[in-house]
């Protein structure tokens, strides 16, 4: 009877996988299946040319406990001196550059703390082992500069709510920053967090953001899943129950309240990007199932994507395909198909593969043909266009040879995608292109920062291949077939692709 029980509900499991998957491809529009112009790939109306997906191919860099940096696992400098800390940070950027990455997501305030001088948060203990101490240096100016310098973007990965942690209750939390009124604090047995129902702590997490958006040159402002603490993570909470009864009239129950402060949260955050530096990318990246956000942390994360409050959608997809509680394949079909206007990359569990503290004997994250099996999944869904590592310390370490492979999946060249708001003018389409001998040449296209994407085509009915994006106005090719360039600006909105000419 069990087993019969147990294969009905694997059978329904199927049959839904079916249906929500076809729900996707029939729901998306048709830019998102893959007949849009250049801006995602796929079929270019004006030409004809089938062009490749954009992708997002970041690495989430976390900081906090010294996870991936500063650390000391691959070098040999020490872990809090600002020299070695230099050293190591521009060897993992050029390791990522060699594997086809175009992006790092970099943690500067991991809990209530700064990797850069602010006003309203001490520096990390995890800089120079000592909180509030100054290491020396720009360290947020030298992580954004390095990664410019190699051609990645850098978003500045923010952890919303935590200020700190403790081992037990009886341990003692450290003093706060004297600019935090005590009366935004919430204290749980082992966490210490801004209150979310508070406006005051709302209004200060904006004030760090723009502090942060503001000074430096980011691409983007990054959220992770620490929302409301899951009890099962942090232990007993303390009750709100009194502070739902002095402010949550209007709300029918405690958990919509909830829901609510957070909302406002993320509504605010959204408009500080808007309104200081509306060219930069807002992302969220939400535990996988989209009902434990809703109903454990309080993240009603639909809702965001539904509102246009977050630009970039990054679910932490961490589980294998199949798992009994929170599968892969499920979860990514929900997010394809909830994103609504958010544009949608997954994340990949890169730090399971070959990990026997965080896997059991029978896992499939013993070989390296789960991320392949994932990756042929993930290209199913249109809507999704990129993908984010973590950790960064997996990347590198290379356990299994699974960053090998990983390699192999990024085996082409691939361009950023347009994510945030068209704040920089548009750039034309290239003209003049002309073939001679072995060198492809056109005109310039006006404007600043203006980078060229170079397409080849086999076939013109047949997707072309990115041959590379170049900022000068000509390139060595020698592959014969034919030709097409377009120009990107500083935002990556890409133009129509020029006519094409071929290479006999």
């Amino acid at each position: 009877m069990i087993k019969n029980i147990k294969r009905m509900k694997n059978i329904l499991k199927n049959v839904l996988y079916l249906f929500l998957a076809t729900t996707v491809l029939y729901s998306c529009s048709k830019k998102d299946i893959g007949t849009g112009g250049p801006d995602v790939g796929g079929v270019e109306e004006s030409t004809g040319l089938i062009l490749p997906q954009k992708e997002l191919r970041a690495v989430w860099i976390a900081t906090v406990w010294n996870i991936d940096w500063p650390r000391t696992t691959n070098f040999s400098d020490p872990l809090y001196e600002a020299e070695g800390q230099k050293a190591s940070y521009r060897a993992m950027l050029d390791h990522y550059v060699s594997l086809g990455f175009n992006a790092v997501f970099v943690q500067v305030r991991s809990q209530g703390d700064a990797f850069y001088e602010s006003p309203y948060e001490p520096w990390s203990a995890f800089l120079t082992n000592t909180r509030g101490k100054n290491p020396g240096y720009d360290v947020l100016g030298f992580l954004v500069e390095e990664a410019h310098a190699r051609g990645l973007e850098f978003h500045a990965w923010i952890n919303p709510f935590r200020i700190t942690t403790r081992t037990a209750a009886t341990a003692t939390f450290p003093a706060l920053h004297p600019s935090i009124d005590p009366e935004w604090i919430v204290e749980h047995e082992k966490l210490q967090m801004y209150n979310p129902a508070i406006a005051g702590a709302r209004k200060r997490l904006a004030d760090v953001a723009k502090d942060i958006i503001t000074k430096y040159d980011v691409d983007g402002l990054h959220m992770d899943d620490y929302f409301y603490p899951d009890p099962t993570s942090v232990g007993a909470l303390t009750s709100d129950q009194e502070l739902y009864e002095q402010l949550g009239s209007g709300f029918a129950t405690i958990e919509d309240w909830r829901r609510d402060n957070v909302d406002k949260t993320i509504e605010l955050m959204y408009e500080t990007v808007v309104a200081n530096r509306p060219e930069i990318v807002f992302s969220v990246s939400p535990a996988p199932n989209r009902d434990y956000n809703r109903n454990v942390l309080y993240a009603d994360v639909v809702k965001w994507c539904k509102e246009g409050w977050v630009d970039l959608l990054i679910p932490q997809l961490y589980q294998e395909i199949g798992n009994a509680s929170n599968d892969f394949h499920f979860n990514l079909a929900i997010w394809s198909q909830y994103a609504y206007k958010a544009k949608l990359a997954v994340g990949y569990a890169m730090y399971k593969f070959g990990n026997s503290a965080e896997i059991n004997a029978t896992s499939p994250f013993h070989s390296t043909q789960e991320l392949v099996r994932q990756f042929n999944m993930v290209d199913k869904y249109r809507k999704v266009e990129g993908s984010v590592m973590y950790n960064a310390t997996a990347v590198y370490s290379n356990r299994i040879g699974i960053t090998d492979q990983l390699a192999e999946l990024y085996n082409h060249k691939a361009i950023m995608p347009f994510m945030g708001r068209e704040i920089v003018a548009p750039t034309e389409t290239p003209i003049n292109l002309a073939v001679a001998g072995n060198k492809l040449s056109w005109s310039a296209v006006p404007g600043d920062d203006v980078r060229y994407a170079i397409y080849h085509f086999t076939d013109l009915k047949k997707k072309g291949k990115l041959v590379d994006v170049v900022t000068s106005t000509e390139l060595p090719v020698e592959e014969v077939g034919y030709y097409s360039v377009t120009s990107l600006n500083a935002d990556n909105l890409e133009s129509d692709p020029s006519d094409t000419v071929e290479k006999r």
